[in-house]
């Protein structure tokens, strides 16, 4: 979870979902409003998918360094 919090996108994508919702609030619901909101979710499925994909390589990079602790990386 906190792979989640700390990371600059998605604190990127929570700000962009709080001004969205500010602007839906206050304006009126045109197609700009649902192409916002269209624009935000692409960003919040992005962002998500950068956490998970870079979750895995640290992953994999770790147990890369356990099976073969002789290469010397660090």
């Amino acid at each position: 979870m906190r792979k989640f919090l700390f990371n600059a996108s998605i604190l990127g994508v929570l700000f962009g979902g709080v001004s969205a919702a500010r602007q839906t609030i206050k304006g009126p619901r045109t197609w700009r409003t649902w192409l916002m909101w269209a624009g935000w979710a692409i960003s919040a499925v992005i962002a998500v998918t950068e956490v998970i994909d870079a979750d895995r390589e640290a992953r994999a990079e770790a147990e890369a360094d356990k099976d073969f602790p002789f290469l010397g990386r660090k």
